[in-house]
């Protein structure tokens, strides 16, 4: 392939890709850009039909994988995505879950067979932005951990990212986020943000402005439909979803790109 501008957006499950990188994916791609999603999992341990949850009785994980992978194809119609790939990882579910356990969940699989197939995926489309989770995974996440790690390593192994990111939630807009709900009267009884939760605003290098893809968000978004009970978001009032949705945040891990800024709004800062 040539060496057109590409960004690759590496995600744990179908769904992972809307909330922190719809917009950019959703932006760059009206721009041009080749846009490039991999998701690491199939996201077996979702909710099956019916809402049927991960142990209960009825829930089979071969419907619930064509299901999510059915809904991501919808979700990356609505955000013009250019590419899709698929390594098919068994999803691990969350901490203390039985399928943890499982030899075929992805955070069991050998991690340089994982980094392989990435730094594969990377050859053939040679991203010179990639982005991905921090180290927690964002919120501890097994599957997005690996994610984090796979991508770290591919883009080190590989040498051919300029810049790599993670996603971060700024929590001073999300604490904005949450009086917002209170003062209409939508915020959530007894539940208040711990200290910790989030980037502080000095640590983040990057905001992108994608009010203007809200709307694609939230259609993919509802694309995961059969996720919904675990989609808080699609209950919120409409006018908390665009506070949210308007604006990705991101810090940068790797950069071979003297001319970036510390405080960019565009992640191709310094390579256009």
């Amino acid at each position: 392939m040539d060496e057109k501008l590409t960004l690759m957006a590496v995600h744990a499950h179908p769904d992972d890709e809307v909330i922190s990188t719809g917009g950019i994916l959703a932006g760059y791609a009206d721009e041009g850009v080749r846009t490039v999603l991999v998701t690491c999992t199939n996201g077996e341990q979702g909710d099956g039909p019916g809402g049927v949850k991960p142990g209960e009785p009825g829930h089979d994980v071969e419907a619930v994988r064509a299901l999510r992978l059915e809904e991501l194809r919808e979700s990356a119609t609505h955000l013009g995505i250019s590419h899709v790939e698929l390594l098919g990882y068994q999803d691990s579910g969350m901490v203390g879950w039985a399928a943890n356990e499982a030899r075929e969940s992805f955070v069991n699989v050998p991690f340089e067979q994982a980094v392989g197939r990435l730094v594969e995926v990377m050859e053939r489309y040679r991203p010179q932005v990639v982005v991905t989770y921090d180290e927690n995974g964002g919120y501890g996440h097994p599957d997005h951990i690996q994610a984090h790690r796979i991508a770290v390593a591919a883009a080190e192994a590989s040498g051919i990212p300029r810049k790599l990111y993670y996603t971060a939630v700024p929590r001073e807009r999300m604490a904005e986020v949450f009086a917002y709900l209170r003062s209409i009267g939508a915020g959530p009884e007894g539940v208040e943000l711990p200290d910790d939760f989030g980037v502080p605003e000095e640590q983040i290098t990057a905001v992108i402005d994608v009010s203007s893809q809200v709307e694609r968000k939230r259609k993919a978004l509802e694309a995961h439909a059969s996720q919904g009970d675990s989609i808080f978001l699609l209950r919120m009032p409409v006018e908390a979803q665009h506070r949210i949705f308007a604006y990705e945040a991101f810090i940068r891990h790797i950069n071979h790109v003297p001319a970036a800024g510390d405080r960019e709004d565009d992640l191709f800062d310094g390579l256009r």
